[in-house]
């Protein structure tokens, strides 16, 4: 049972107290009907958002430095800061959300398999590790490792956290009961640690018949976990602030859809995702034959679907297309932006993924960050486009850098409103 002692409680309520300032501001809704204009393909100009960042090296006058000393209290405060010092700094066009999440309490037994895995890291405050993985997959009879998850839903504990976190923030905000906001489906980024990259890839070719029943296995399993997370009622809409696949938030008036039960949502209701990075340089063919034939089965359950992440996919779009709900399709820095604004067009919004390394140069050169976008933007006109800035592994423990860029890639956009 999660317990707070009254000096943690006095710290999240002031946090809280800045949360509710700033979430009350008409800016949100004014972000929500951009984003949700983005969505439906009637941009009025580029959307800008900014994750995955290195928060390891961005404290500034202590704005990131924990006060509560609960373990329960310092997640939540850590989320509290993160998101006020972003809007301090690097709004770009975030939306702060008008209640504090209070996730369900969710369990799953898992696929079955724990990756072997040795891990290097270059500082001990980083995420950032490198990886070499002990194969568990490597004869044709280790699919039957591959085991159908279990889930369990923990009432009591959730009710107990609810309860709590009522107690702090009550008249504050008001407290949701928030469940599985969509997936982050990658199977090939779970089959690569199992597997091995080198000895996956090569068997690809060696062994194309034992890869296709591993990744059906896979997909097998994860549909397994998505039925119970619909029969236990475990999911919650994701067409509002919520990061959609790699991209934006998900705003849309095109879901929930019909039939909609709010009591009770499916996946039909919601944006999907999906992914297979580690096919980045494998053709097109193979891409299909590989990935997305086995993804086709989760993203067929969704209402609307994002694809990719930081593989190029460019020249894959004659497949992607084959997906009947694909809405959006990450654009990575490694793609040709002329064939992929020739391929994606309008019909689909391109999440443009700028290159973080201009943050992790020896000088950061805000003209690069300025020339990059530009050249982008100039050769999108006419396009449907998201900026995302991720990915970023480290802006040389210079947060200004980061700060820099959303201003030059807010200015760069606001040139383009229409």
């Amino acid at each position: 049972m999660q317990t707070i002692t009254y000096h943690d409680r006095d710290w999240l309520r002031r946090l809280g107290v800045e949360q509710a300032a700033i979430a009350s501001l008409p800016v949100h809704r004014e972000k929500a009907e951009m984003w949700r204009r983005l969505n439906d393909r009637q941009a009025v100009r580029p959307m800008v958002w900014i994750n995955e960042i290195c928060w390891n090296e961005m404290n500034v006058d202590d704005e990131l430095t924990l006060r509560c000393e609960g373990t329960w209290a310092r997640q939540i405060e850590t989320e509290l800061r993160r998101l006020l010092y972003q809007w301090r700094h690097l709004p770009a066009d975030m939306i702060v959300d008008d209640y504090i999440a209070c996730p369900l309490v969710i369990h799953s037994t898992g696929f079955g398999l724990q990756e072997d895995v040795d891990i290097v890291r270059t500082s001990d405050s980083s995420d950032i590790v490198s990886r070499h993985f002990h194969p568990l997959i490597v004869n044709p009879e280790d699919v039957e490792k591959i085991q159908n998850p279990k889930v369990t839903y923990d009432r009591v504990a959730t009710e107990e956290r609810y309860s709590l976190m009522c107690d702090i923030f009550g008249e504050i905000l008001p407290v949701r009961q928030v469940g599985i906001k969509g997936r982050w489906f990658a199977p090939w980024d779970e089959l690569i640690r199992w597997w091995g990259v080198e000895d996956a890839m090569r068997d690809l070719v060696d062994r194309p018949d034992m890869v296709e029943a591993v990744i059906a296995r896979l997909v097998d399993a994860y549909l397994c976990e998505l039925d119970q997370w619909e029969e236990l009622n475990l999911l919650t809409r994701n067409d509002d602030n919520t990061r959609i696949g790699s991209g934006g938030y998900g705003h849309t008036s095109q879901l929930p859809g019909q039939p909609f039960d709010p009591a009770h949502p499916h996946t039909a209701n919601l944006w999907g995702c999906a992914t297979a990075q580690i096919f980045g340089s494998v053709s097109p063919r193979m891409h299909w034959d590989f990935a997305l034939k086995h993804e086709m089965r989760w993203l067929e359950r969704w209402g609307m679907t994002y694809y990719g992440c930081c593989e190029p996919l460019d020249v894959k779009m004659g497949i992607l297309r084959k997906i009947p709900n694909l809405r959006k399709v990450s654009t990575s820095p490694w793609v040709n932006t002329d064939r992929a604004v020739k391929e994606i067009g309008a019909d689909y919004v391109m999440s443009r993924k700028p290159n973080p390394a201009v943050l992790a140069t020896d000088v950061f050169n805000p003209e690069t960050a300025r020339t990059d976008l530009t050249a982008f933007l100039d050769k999108a006109t006419g396009c449907q486009v998201e900026i995302i800035m991720k990915d970023i592994s480290t802006v040389r423990n210079d947060p200004r850098r980061l700060w820099a860029w959303e201003k030059i890639a807010m200015e760069t956009v606001m040139q383009r409103e229409t």
